[in-house]
């Protein structure tokens, strides 16, 4: 028998939120890995050159021999539930013209993550078609372990984001009855543990149903009660018991990233408990998930380590400079970004950046950084009178006016987190490149809002940001110009 690490892994949903994360701990672990793609060129410039990314769609039945040929697993993470028209229909076609594929190839074990909830009359769609996906593929013939998981508490899962959106934005909450029903929610990593594990399982030629969850039975209230606590913000909940599914999902559509069918959809499954009944997963896997708490917790820390690795210059050089008012967003961050060149050397640009502040000051309009520490001052904030340690070089950890050096890179990054009294977190992000001959600097502000008094901060300023900032900007390119 191979071993984990030697079979050919077939992985759908590369591109999804599971899948997405599923693949780096695949590779970890010496899995040779094979992505199905709709659009191959999308994904193949995101993997390794190890992985192979070949060209099929589940519901053309014809694309799919070459993409399992040889394939050992497959990890079936595709879902219609974005879609327009009966994505039902879609799901059950999808299902079975892989399940169909999958035996002609001699695949031996598909692993499939579906949804939790009783098989009962009146059953949501959602969670009826997850259920049915999973039927499709044991009617194939291979076995399947199917994983049922409620609700995934991780940093840009849908049901994450919209617990974020709602306490966020909504100091009142309206909330209507399924925001009471219970449900036995999952971190994301545990999740991924489940898939990883799956791999060693032996299926012994027949399927199984495990039911996953972490140890807490809580509501989608309690959720953003504990999202507000780690947060610092405190909400109220009015129960309304009469909103619809309808006219949940376009209250959501209002106040949250979702659009309003795929709200409807999420909402409608909702009404439903979402608990293990069962305690395979236990038996089978040695995995003990963590609680709420951590979960929470440790979506916001992962978030923060995303947003620190996340390189703003290859993001918004592919998309052009931010045009909507307020700028972009990257979770709960809003995202100002712009950036100039220099006819000067990356060295001499990136030595005018670190002059920045101190006696140098901010290259432009500083009376107002002055009043803005006079301001921060009277808030009880650090203001801007403490300066810096050298006129010309900066570490990390190095004070820096009403900010601190939170990442330095030698001639091409600077990162300065504020210590000023704020509705939230900001950064002041410094890039530099090299550019035909001379250099790009790209300068980028970065907030993260607590509440609505955050939101309110960002957009009051945002205006003004556009002078100062591009101010600055110009005023650290000619700077550099005049010493080159």
């Amino acid at each position: 028998m191979p071993t984990a690490a030697s079979k050919l892994v077939l992985l759908t949903g590369a591109t999804g939120y599971v899948g997405g994360r599923l693949l780096p701990m695949l590779i970890e672990a010496g899995c040779r890995v094979r992505c199905l793609a709709r659009q191959p060129e999308r994904l193949s410039s995101r993997v390794p050159a190890e992985v192979q990314v070949v060209p099929g769609d589940v519901l053309d039945p014809g694309s799919l021999a070459q993409a399992l040929s040889g394939v050992e697993v497959a990890y079936y993470l595709v879902h219609s539930m974005g879609a327009t028209g009966d994505f039902e229909e879609h799901d059950r076609l999808a299902a079975a013209n892989f399940g169909a594929a999958a035996a002609a190839a001699g695949v031996r074990h598909i692993i499939y993550l579906g949804g939790l909830g009783e098989d009962e009359v009146g059953l949501s769609a959602h969670l009826r078609s997850r259920h049915e996906v999973g039927e499709r593929l044991r009617a194939s013939g291979v076995p399947v372990t199917e994983f049922r998981a409620s609700i995934i508490i991780g940093s840009g899962s849908l049901s994450f984001e919209m617990i974020r959106a709602l306490v966020e934005r909504l100091p009142i909450m309206v909330t209507p009855r399924w925001v009471r029903v219970t449900a036995q929610p999952i971190a994301i990593g545990d999740v991924l543990a489940y898939l990883r594990a799956a791999l060693s399982v032996e299926t012994g030629n027949r399927s199984r149903i495990v039911e996953i969850g972490g140890p807490d039975q809580v509501s989608y209230g309690d959720l953003m009660r504990e999202y507000a606590r780690q947060r610092g913000l405190r909400r109220r909940m009015i129960p309304v018991p009469a909103l619809t599914p309808r006219l949940s999902s376009l209250w959501l559509g209002l106040v949250t990233p979702l659009y309003a069918r795929v709200g409807r959809k999420l909402i409608d499954s909702l009404r439903h408990p979402t608990v293990v009944r069962d305690d395979a997963a236990q038996r089978l896997f040695s995995i003990r998930p963590i609680g709420v708490r951590d979960a929470i917790a440790r979506a916001l820390r992962n978030e923060d380590s995303d947003f620190a690795q996340t390189r703003w210059s290859d993001a918004l050089s592919a998309a052009g400079e931010p045009r909507q008012w307020g700028g972009t967003r990257f979770g709960n961050r809003l995202v100002d970004s712009r950036s100039t060149h220099a006819a000067a050397s990356p060295a001499a640009l990136f030595a005018a950046v670190e002059r920045i502040g101190g006696l140098t000051g901010w290259y432009y309009a500083n009376w107002l950084w002055r009043l803005r520490g006079w301001l921060d001052l009277v808030f009880g904030g650090v203001g801007m009178r403490r300066g810096r340690r050298d006129p010309a070089q900066l570490e990390v950890g190095d004070v820096l006016d009403c900010w601190r050096v939170e990442d330095i890179k030698a001639g091409r990054h600077l990162r300065l987190v504020a210590e000023m009294k704020l509705p939230g977190r900001a950064w002041l992000d410094f890039e530099v490149q090299a550019e035909n001959g001379g250099s790009r600097l790209r300068q980028t502000a970065m907030f993260d809002p607590v509440g609505l008094w955050g939101l309110a901060y960002w957009y009051g300023v945002w205006p003004l940001h556009q002078v100062v900032f591009f101010g600055m900007l110009r005023g650290i390119a000619r700077s550099a110009e005049e010493s080159a």
